[in-house]
């Protein structure tokens, strides 16, 4: 069946499965509202002594809790249609998902050790296989011009029934732009035309906080000195991490030699890129930041998951610099983007 593109459909289209453009949104609500409720649910419970709730030989586990916020979260999303639900439904499931894996050392040990050792090392490494399956799903292939269209025409769904904001029209028409002239275009954007104006709109948490990331990370970036100030905190934190594994190595702490070396490999990769960024940065700015987005991968990837092998939860330091640095990186990328659509507009109205 032709499409009207000359794009290739890959095996998901032709089962029916277009991808949601705002995917990655969503995606990264979860596995943010993932990490955060895993590190608030440790805080708050060492703060008050792991209380326990129940009594006469119950505990009710906040794996429950967690078990209940992602069942809700499954409702919310197999109940409405249209892309409203599905930011509220992300951080549901995230919130949830996080109560759930943080009780992953009673799960795989003998006598539900809550305080098993890897502990922060596992749930680290269920995180970034997530993060590395969202990365499969949506970052490796552009999206075909029929999902834009697709995710146009939901957009239409929600409109039909709760009109469209200007946000959410601009949105809608955005996606049709990039679907261009395939088949079923032509309909949708009249479906789309024929959308009420309705000023009332259900806030999208996961827009709101992302939005407001967005404008501090883009205020950092228009500095001079963020090149440098990444590649000396990327280079810092790789040496900070190899030094904390031969110290722990050192006092015969039990680190086995595979993982010192893992943390060898991963802070010497990562400090590779980040210097050969810094070595182009001022000719080409955009294959510098790419670079500068390698290194930091290749220590969220790579060292943050021996490190956390070797110090477990002190080992969170790291994690939350890696994600400022690749925030930083993030929203300079998308600059550069912007700029050169603006150029190119510029080229083609001349």
């Amino acid at each position: 069946m032709s499409t009207g593109s000359g794009a290739r459909r890959g095996m998901l289209l032709r089962w029916g499965l277009p991808r949601d453009p705002a995917a990655t949104s969503h995606l990264a609500g979860f596995t943010v509202a993932t990490v955060v409720t895993v590190l608030l649910t440790r805080a708050l419970l060492a703060a008050a002594g792991y209380p326990q709730i129940g009594g006469g030989g119950l505990h009710v586990a906040h794996v429950l809790w967690g078990g209940l916020l992602m069942g809700l979260a499954f409702v919310v999303l197999l109940s409405f249609a249209g892309p409203v639900a599905r930011p509220v439904g992300a951080l549901l499931g995230g919130v949830g998902f996080g109560l759930f894996v943080d009780e992953v050392g009673k799960f795989v040990t003998a006598d539900n050790d809550y305080f098993y050792e890897p502990t922060a090392a596992l749930i680290y490494l269920v995180v970034v296989g997530l993060v590395l399956l969202g990365e499969t799903l949506h970052g490796r292939f552009p999206h075909h011009p029929v999902e834009h269209l697709a995710g146009a025409a939901d957009h239409a769904v929600a409109g039909l029934a709760g009109g469209f904001t200007p946000r959410a029209r601009a949105a809608a028409e955005a996606l049709l732009e990039r679907a261009g002239a395939v088949r079923g275009a032509d309909e949708v954007r009249a479906l789309v035309a024929v959308v009420a104006d309705d000023p009332i709109e259900l806030p999208n948490p996961i827009n709101l906080i992302g939005s407001a990331i967005v404008r501090s990370t883009r205020r950092l970036v228009t500095a001079r000195w963020v090149p440098w100030l990444t590649v000396g905190v990327l280079v810092a934190a790789s040496i900070g991490a190899v030094g904390r594994g031969l110290l722990a190595w050192r006092d015969e702490a039990d680190v086995p030699t595979w993982i010192i070396v893992g943390l060898l490999v991963g802070a010497a990769g990562s400090t590779l890129f980040a210097a050969t960024g810094l070595a182009i940065v001022r000719t080409r700015r955009r294959a510098a930041y790419v670079m500068f987005r390698r290194a930091v991968l290749v220590s969220l990837l790579i060292t943050q998951v021996f490190l956390f092998r070797v110090e477990e939860w002190a080992a969170t330091t790291g994690l939350f610099v890696d994600l400022l640095v690749l925030g930083l990186v993030a929203a300079e990328l998308n600059q550069i983007a912007e700029a050169d659509k603006s150029a190119d507009f510029r080229r083609r109205v001349r």
